[in-house]
This record gives structure tokens, C-alpha cells and sequence, in this order.
């Protein structure tokens, strides 16, 4: 049985992997292309932001709804939440990758020490939102194949990273909305 699992780890390893170079590389691909210039008839989706930031702060509550649940020993919530915190993540980059396909980038216009707070907010939303992608996929597997000690271990390190990924989304679109066109 072992066997069986460091099989279906190496599987899924590979897969973590491959999502994990491949989702940052088409975001920052999709990200440069604009329908529009391409000759494409579409509407910019400019309705988008401040939904995919409201998934984003639903996204923090999840999580902290599911340590919540994992103290209290809840196991079947903790997994739900979790995986709804996924399906979220995801949902967040369809749209996020939609809007910027299809509208243009909005410029902070913000000066002095603000302009310096946001561009380190964003800064660090931007890496840390690529460098958490191989820990939630790894957390996510070990507790499929029932690796709790493992899991618990890596879940310490993937929870604040992926939380300050869904706040400080939330904080960004806050600090950028004003400039929407």
C-alpha cells in the first residue's frame, strides 16, 4: 500500500510541477495579450474587479474558516472550506486573466508614500501569488493521500502565504479602484 501511495505521489507531484511553472507563464502571457488589439469585437469586462477582489476576501475567510474548523477538529468542514478556497482561487484567476484581456491596465496614480505602500503591496501580492501555488497543490495532496503529519507541516507555511495572497488582493483593488476609468 506504500508503494501505491509514493506512486501516487510522484503522479501528483509531477502534476503540482507542471500547474505550478504553467499557471504563472499563461497569466503572464494572457496578461500581455488585449483581444482588442488582436481585432477581436469584445467588451472590455471592466465589471470584473471588484468581483474577482470580492472572491479574493471570501477566499481569506474561507481559510480562516478552515483553521477554525481543523482546531475545533472538524476534518470534513476543514476539507470543504479548503477546496471552496481552491474552486475560489481559481474562479479569481479566470476573471482576473478575462479583464486584463480585454481591458486595459489601470495606472496607480497615487503620489508620495502611498504610491510606495501600494507598489510593495502589489509587489509582494504578485510573487507571493506565484511562489503559493506549488504549497497549496502540495498541502491540498498530502491530505488526499492522508499524510496529516506532512500536511499539517507544509499547511503552516502554506495558510499565511495564501491568506496575504487573498488580503492584500483585496487591499490592492481598494487602493486602485479610484483610478478605474
Amino acid at each position: 500500500m506504500s508503494n501505491n501511495i509514493s506512486n501516487q505521489e510522484k503522479k501528483y507531484n509531477r502534476i503540482i510541477t507542471i500547474l505550478s511553472i504553467v499557471i504563472p507563464l499563461a497569466v503572464a502571457l494572457l496578461f500581455g495579450v488585449n483581444l482588442k488589439s488582436l481585432g477581436f469585437d469584445v467588451e472590455p469586462l471592466t465589471f470584473l474587479p471588484p468581483i474577482y477582489a470580492s472572491i479574493n476576501g471570501f477566499t481569506a475567510l474561507l481559510l480562516i474558516g478552515a483553521v477554525i474548523a481543523i482546531k475545533k477538529r472538524n476534518k470534513k468542514l476543514h476539507e470543504q472550506l479548503n477546496t471552496a478556497a481552491i474552486i475560489c482561487s481559481v474562479f479569481f484567476l479566470l476573471m482576473y486573466i478575462a479583464y486584463h484581456m480585454t481591458s486595459e491596465s489601470t495606472k496607480f496614480e497615487g503620489e508620495g508614500t502611498i504610491k510606495y505602500v501600494y507598489y510593495f503591496i502589489l509587489l509582494t501580492h504578485i510573487l507571493l501569488s506565484v511562489v503559493v501555488i506549488p504549497f497549496v497543490l502540495i498541502t491540498f495532496v498530502r491530505a488526499k493521500l492522508g499524510k496529516f503529519p506532512e500536511h499539517k507541516k507544509i499547511a503552516k507555511i502554506t495558510f499565511p502565504l495564501w491568506l496575504y495572497v487573498a488580503i492584500t488582493g483585496v487591499i490592492v483593488y481598494i487602493m486602485i479602484s479610484p483610478y478605474y476609468l
